[in-house]
C-alpha cells in the first residue's frame, strides 16, 4: 500500500482519537482473546517511513527463505547433501510425520502466513522468531478496522488482514482450533464471521473430514489431541484436503535461524537465495548456534563465540552472556516465550544449568542459543483503567503478517505492535504491554 502520512501524524501531541471506553464498548461479545488482556493506547505505534518500507518488504525474502529452508531439507533427506541437517530436524518428531513431510506430493507446500516477530532496536529489527502458525490475526485485524475508522491510515489499511487471510480459501473453508490453542478460538470467529458464512471454525478435536479447504490452527507438536491429524496429513498427500499450513514439522523449528549461519551451510544460502534477500537476512536475524553436545577437536572452536566448548559458554561473565536461550520446536514450551531465557538475566549457576540442561535433552527437543539485540526505548500513550492517559517507557516487537498466493506472490496484510514496558527483556503479549496497530509517522 501507499505510505502516505497518517492524518493523526499531524496532530498536537494530546490530541485523542479515541478513548478508552470506545475501545473497550466495541469489542466483540466475548472479547478476542479467551482469558488474556493488555493495555490500550488512543493513537497506533508511529514508525517512519524508512522503518514501515523496510518491515513491508520483508515478506517476499523471508517466503523465498523457508522455500530454501524446505529444499535444503528435503536434499539432506534424499542423500544429495550429508544426512545431518535432516537428522537434526527430524529429532523428536513421530516417524510417520517425518514420512508425511518426505513424500513427493509436498514439494512445493509451504506455510501461507507468515509472520516473524521484529525487536524495534537502536540500529533497525531483529528477527527472533518466524512463526507460520501465528496467533493474533484476528487481533490485529479488529484493531486496524477500529483504528482506521477513527481515521487513522493503519499499515495495511481497514481490511489488510481480512483480504489475506481470504486469500488463503477463497471459496470458504474450517479454521481448525485445537484446545491447546483455544485461547485463540474467539479472534480467529471474529475473523471468519467478518468474512462470511462460508468461512467457519471448529474444534480440532471433534472435526470429521470433508472436502473443505482447511487452515490448520494448533502446532504439530500436539498431533496426538487431534484424533484425525494423521488422517488429513495422508489425505493432502493424496490431494483430497487442502490444508495450510503443511503437516511439515521442520518448518515449525526455530533451528532455522541458527542454521542461517551454520559455516557448513554458507556455500548453499549462497547458491540458493538472492543476493540481497540474504545480506537483509543476516541483517536482521541475530547469529544463531545450535546447541550439540559433540566435543569439538582441541584446535576448534565454535564461530562467533571464540569458545573452544560450550563448558566454556557455560562459564561465561554476565557481561559475555548476551543471548537468549530457546528450545527450537515441536514441544509445548516452544511458544509464548515459555521456553525461552535470557543469559545476562540469569545468575552464572542457573545460566550453566539452563545451558547443560539444553545440552542434555539435544536427542529428544533441540536448542539454539541466539544472539541478544537490546530493542530500543521509546515514550508511548496508554491508557489508565480511568481512562486518564499516561506515557509509558517501553520496548516494542511488531508482528507483520503477510500472506503469499499459490503463485508464489507476497502481500502485507497488517502489523501487531506490542509495547511492553521497558524492565522487561521479553517481548510478547502480557497484561501490562500495550497492543497496537502501526501508522507512519
Amino acid at each position: 500500500m501507499s505510505l502516505g502520512k497518517s492524518p493523526a501524524a499531524a496532530n498536537p501531541q494530546g490530541e485523542m482519537r479515541l478513548t478508552l471506553a470506545e475501545l473497550r464498548d466495541s469489542l466483540p461479545d466475548g472479547g478476542l482473546l479467551r482469558g488474556r488482556s493488555w493495555r490500550w493506547s488512543p493513537e497506533p505505534l508511529r514508525l517512519t517511513r524508512e522503518e514501515a518500507r523496510q518491515m513491508m518488504e520483508m515478506g517476499h525474502p523471508l517466503a523465498q527463505f523457508q522455500q530454501a529452508c524446505d529444499t535444503l531439507y528435503r536434499q539432506s533427506a534424499s542423500g544429495k547433501l550429508p544426512a545431518w541437517l535432516a537428522d537434526l530436524l527430524d529429532v523428536g518428531k513421530p516417524d510417520w510425520l517425518v514420512r508425511i513431510q518426505r513424500e513427493p506430493a509436498t514439494v512445493g507446500h509451504l506455510p501461507r502466513v507468515i509472520r516473524p516477530d521484529l525487536i524495534l532496536t537502536e540500529t533497525g529489527f531483529a528477527v527472533t522468531e518466524l512463526d507460520s502458525v501465528p496467533g493474533g490475526m484476528g487481533v490485529t485485524a479488529w484493531l486496524a478496522r477500529r483504528y482506521s475508522a477513527a481515521g487513522f491510515e493503519v499499515l495495511g489499511g481497514p481490511n489488510g488482514m481480512l483480504d489475506g487471510f481470504r486469500s488463503l480459501m477463497p471459496q470458504g473453508g474450517t479454521v481448525l482450533v485445537s484446545k491447546e490453542s483455544s485461547d485463540y478460538q474467539p479472534e480467529m470467529a471474529w475473523l471468519t464471521g467478518e468474512l462470511g458464512p462460508a468461512w467457519t471454525v471448529a474444534a480440532a478435536e471433534t472435526y470429521a473430514t470433508d472436502d473443505q479447504s482447511l487452515y490448520r490452527f494448533f502446532e504439530l507438536y500436539d498431533w496426538q489431541s487431534v484424533p484425525q491429524a494423521r488422517t488429513l496429513a495422508e489425505q493432502t498427500i493424496s490431494g483430497d484436503v487442502r490444508i495450510t499450513p503443511p503437516f511439515k514439522p521442520h518448518l515449525e523449528d526455530k533451528l532455522w535461524l541458527a542454521l542461517l549461519w551454520s559455516p557448513a551451510l554458507k556455500t548453499f544460502w549462497e547458491k540458493t537465495l538472492r543476493g540481497n534477500h540474504l545480506k537483509r537476512l543476516r541483517e536482521c536475524v541475530p547469529l544463531g548456534w545450535v546447541l550439540d553436545p559433540t566435543p569439538l577437536p582441541p584446535h576448534a572452536s565454535l564461530p562467533h563465540l571464540d569458545a573452544y566448548s560450550w563448558d566454556e559458554v557455560a562459564r561465561f561473565s554476565q557481561k559475555e552472556r548476551r543471548f537468549a536461550l530457546k528450545i527450537s520446536g515441536f514441544h509445548e514450551t516452544a511458544w509464548g516465550s515459555r521456553g525461552v531465557f535470557i543469559g545476562h538475566d540469569l545468575s552464572a549457576i542457573d545460566w550453566a544449568e539452563r545451558l547443560h540442561h539444553a545440552l542434555h535433552q539435544a536427542q529428544s527437543h533441540p536448542w539454539m542459543l541466539q544472539e541478544f539485540r537490546e530493542g530500543r526505548q521509546i515514550t508511548h500513550p496508554v491508557f489508565r483503567d480511568d481512562g486518564s492517559v499516561e506515557m509509558m517507557r517501553g520496548r516494542v516487537r511488531l508482528c507483520p503478517y503477510f500472506f503469499t498466493a499459490e503463485n508464489g506472490s507476497t502481500t502485507f496484510g497488517g502489523c501487531l505492535a506490542t509495547i511492553v514496558p521497558a524492565d522487561k527483556k521479553k517481548i510478547h503479549g502480557m497484561s501490562d504491554g500495550i497492543c497496537l496497530p502501526c501508522v507512519v509517522e
